[in-house]
């Protein structure tokens, strides 16, 4: 499709424009352009072609006090097979009208669209986030809550849903490219990349943001902070709810709704998937046997943790494990 991207595009060069705000974090941009650079000289085609805009055709600084040259926004969408809002610092006060109604005028002509860093939240300002999921810098996930709250706001590094591509920042923009650039033009591709940039791994989307509990959910849930603290220090050895829920004052119920309610899962959810994040960081940084792994993070069988982890990763420990090697 001209303005999708797709596997059927992989066969043409794709345009993705940058529609830089004021303050944007300048990291998170060349993150994301420096993949699609690497990807055109690792293949030695013109996969992409990247161009960088203002809503107004004006310089904008980054936090960084850097400057970029910056063109205006093409006015035919048709010109872009997707557009990129790259937010940084103060993106309340800086989501203007004229980024508001160009971001709307894309949307019309279905040209896929992504936020980095909080360019989620100039999206979200737009009705561009009604009824998709999607995800934002951790520092700005309890205000981004409390301003759209019929979001469903994720705590994930990055979240493609359709046409609508989120990323909390930072380096998460390189595993969200990665992961575009996969789908193109396949992982062999991606894997050069990725060793180009010494990346360990691709990330996929159930990464989570490693970030402060209380920045995720807001400092107004100490019980919910408790417990899950209590989860943390409890991994070889999981405790029943009723437990928990009795070492924070509060009854299974009420730990239930808040765990819902806050985190978007049940607390035995949470719980299984703190302890599987802890057996992955094993599993990637140690030689540790997978037995000793799967006991050190509270599962009783090779198994049943076997199970558990590619319900989540989508592939079991040792084909991870052998990946990685």
């Amino acid at each position: 499709m001209r303005n999708g991207l797709d596997a059927s595009g992989a066969g043409l060069t794709l345009h993705i424009g940058f529609l830089l705000m004021p303050e944007y974090t300048l990291s998170t941009f060349a993150n994301a352009i420096s993949v699609l650079r690497m990807a055109n000289r690792i293949s030695g085609k013109d996969l992409y072609k990247y161009s960088v805009f203002t809503s107004d055709g004006l310089q904008v600084t980054s936090s960084s006090g850097i400057e970029v040259i910056v063109d205006s926004l093409p006015a035919n969408p048709d010109d872009l097979n997707m557009l990129v809002v790259c937010g940084g610092y103060n993106i309340g006060s800086h989501c203007d009208k004229n980024s508001i109604n160009a971001l709307r005028a894309y949307a019309k002509k279905k040209i896929p669209i992504a936020g980095i860093c909080t360019g989620s939240y100039v999206l979200a300002a737009a009705g561009l986030l009604d009824g998709y999921r999607c995800t934002i810098h951790w520092e700005n996930l309890s205000a981004m809550r409390e301003q759209f709250p019929q979001l469903e706001i994720s705590s994930r590094l990055f979240v493609i849903d359709r046409d609508r591509y989120t990323c909390s920042g930072g380096i998460s923009s390189i595993d969200l490219m990665l992961n575009l650039v996969a789908s193109i033009h396949g992982h062999d591709l991606v894997q050069q990349i990725s060793e180009q940039f010494t990346c360990e791994r691709v990330r996929t989307e159930n990464d989570p943001q490693r970030a402060p509990l209380k920045y995720l959910i807001g400092a107004s849930q100490p019980r919910l902070i408790e417990a899950v603290a209590i989860m943390e220090t409890n991994i070889e050895e999981p405790l029943g709810l009723d437990a928990i829920s009795e070492s924070v004052g509060i009854s299974r119920r009420q730990l239930e709704r808040l765990f819902n309610r806050y985190l978007h899962r049940s607390p035995s959810r949470y719980y299984l998937e703190l302890r599987l994040s802890r057996a992955r960081l094993l599993l990637l940084q140690s030689s540790m046997p997978m037995i000793e792994i799967a006991i050190s993070c509270g599962f009783s069988t090779a198994p049943h943790f076997s199970k558990c982890y590619s319900d989540i990763y989508g592939n079991p420990p040792s084909k991870e494990r052998s990946l990685r090697a």
